[in-house]
Parts: C-alpha cells; structure tokens; sequence
C-alpha cells in the first residue's frame, strides 16, 4: 500500500469553450472543496480565438488556487496536457475536459482507486453520451485495438478524466497525439494501471472539435507505438496519409482486375494488364511511406529530446510563482 495522497492537481486543456469555463470552474470549485484536501486548479488555453482567455483570466484575479496557461498558438490538446503535467505542483494529477462532458464528482473515487496503492486510474465512459456511428462505435474499435498492441486492457483509452502520481509522468514525455497512450508509457515503467467507470455527460454547449479524422490518426499513433515502442510525434500523419492513398489506389486497381477477370470472364486480364503491376508499385510504395515515417519520428523524438523542444509555446502566465 502506497502513502495516502495529500494534494492533486487538476489539468485542463480549452480550445474555444468560452460557453462552458465559468460552468467548469464552478462545479470543479465546489467538488474540490469538498475534498478537504491541498489542490490547485491549472487551466491552459490552447490558442483559443474566442473569449476563453479572457474568461478564464476574470476568474483567475479572483481566486490564487487558478493556474493559468496562454499557448501563443493552439499546439494541440496533447501538448496543453504536457504543459499541464510541467506545471503541476501536487502528489497527483488529474486531467479533465474542458466541455463539461467529465463530471468533476467523479474525482474523489479516482483518488480513492489511487489509494488503494494504484499509480494510474483511468476513467471508463461506460454509458458515454455521444453519437454512436462518429464517436462511439470507432472509439470501441480502437480502444480494442489499442489493449492489444499495448498489452494494458482499457476500455476507454480517450477518456480524458484520468489520475496519475506524479512520479510516473516524470518518465512521459508527450508529442504529437499520444496523451491517449499514458497507460501503456506508464505500464512500461512499472505503473500500476486500473480502470472505473466514470460518469459522461452530453455536451449541450460549445462545438465538439473532433470527429471521424481521429480514428484515423489513433492508427497513425498505433503503427509508431507498435514500431518504437512508445515514442511519437507529427510526421507520420503526412507519410502516414500518403500511403494510406497509395493503398487505396493498389485496392482499386486489385479489385479492377478482379472483376475483369472473374465477372467479365476476360482471359489474362490479370497477367496482361499493366493495372497489376501499378498496384504492386502503389503497395510497395505505401509500405516506403510508413517507413520514411517512422524514420522521421525518431529523428524529431531525438531533435526534441536532445534540445529539450517543448511542442507548445507559452504566451501569458497567471498565478504561477
């Protein structure tokens, strides 16, 4: 059994939520308090074109406990964790959503989980409010995925209302889209990971800012963690799309033939065609591009890890000594 915690930080990423900041800060306030414990609450503005800053900044003057973070330009809900993770000062750090999805009551049993002797408490959106054909069935999908490739059986690796001590995210470096993967990064360094079902709300202010094109970058993320061994950032999305589309077009052109030969009943329009011999150069072309890809992941891991590069950029502090 691990020592009972003392303190907890709580992270939060917004990116144009000015309908739901005063909404977030009061139902975090009041469950906090109820904690009777040290906290601090670190809010980070990710680049917002709205009136978040300006929100959030109004209820910062007012209250000391409010940590505030202003990226010069939007880096990323990965990257506005990370510096949420740099940032904290606490025995425990709990991110959360900025939306009002996450239900701030649900803090309290991840720290009871945590003291059970856990380094990782992830939440699971058991009844998640959100729609079934974009969001839920290919986050099922993934999440399946995902406990495969990185041997941690989750359910929701995107949940983003989590609890981890602190000395576990000093081993976790963060890039491109990989905050959904601390479990795996922390299992790797001997964490103690569980999972509880957590309570999801519909979002009924603001515009989501994901979609369908996640799931497609969840797989980019997968072939470099299978590859790696845990390490990402950026570059693979561009050769990764590149070779999808090359894929694709060796698809085509597979299926073409197929059809001329088996339906049309064309003699050699397999061996004859130039159609084969493209879509073989469009495979091995796909596979170049997902190896020039991950060629290029570990030279930035390495430029960034070398220099100590930080994929944000701060713009404004509040309430940071």
């Amino acid at each position: 059994m691990k020592q009972k915690i003392n303190s907890i930080s709580i992270v939060i990423p917004f990116f144009n939520e000015q309908e739901n900041v005063n909404d977030v800060y009061d139902k975090l306030k009041s469950e906090v308090e109820k904690l009777n414990i040290q906290y601090e609450l670190i809010f980070v503005d990710d680049g917002s074109t709205d009136n978040t800053f300006e929100i959030i900044q109004s209820l910062a003057i007012k209250d000391p406990l409010l940590k505030v973070i202003k990226f010069q330009f939007n880096a990323g809900q990965t990257a506005a964790m990370q510096a949420g993770f740099d940032y904290a000062n606490n025995d425990i750090i709990i991110p959360m959503d900025g939306d009002m999805q996450n239900d701030p009551s649900d803090i309290y049993r991840l720290i009871d989980k945590i003291n059970e002797g856990y380094d990782v408490v992830s939440g699971w959106r058991k009844n998640r409010k959100d729609k079934t054909i974009t969001r839920k069935i290919p986050s099922i999908i993934a999440n399946k995925i995902i406990s495969w490739i990185g041997k941690v059986k989750l359910h929701d690796y995107g949940c983003s209302l989590k609890a981890y001590r602190k000395n576990i995210l000093k081993n976790v470096r963060l890039y491109g889209e990989m905050h959904r993967f601390i479990p795996i990064y922390s299992s790797w360094y001997g964490a103690k990971v569980t999972e509880i079902p957590v309570t999801h709300h519909p979002r009924t202010k603001g515009k989501s800012k994901y979609g369908i094109s996640r799931t497609f970058k969840v797989i980019l993320d997968l072939v470099t963690i299978k590859f790696l061994g845990g390490y990402a950032t950026k570059p693979i999305y561009f050769f990764g799309s590149l070779s999808f589309v090359s894929f694709f077009l060796a698809g085509l052109g597979i299926l073409y033939l197929i059809y001329k030969q088996f339906y049309l009943h064309i003699e050699k329009a397999v061996i004859e065609s130039p159609i084969l011999m493209i879509s073989v150069m469009c495979i091995l072309l796909g596979a170049q591009f997902i190896l020039m890809g991950l060629l290029a992941e570990i030279l930035i891991r390495t430029y960034h890890e070398t220099q100590n590069k930080k994929p944000y950029v701060v713009e404004k502090e509040l309430n940071i000594d």
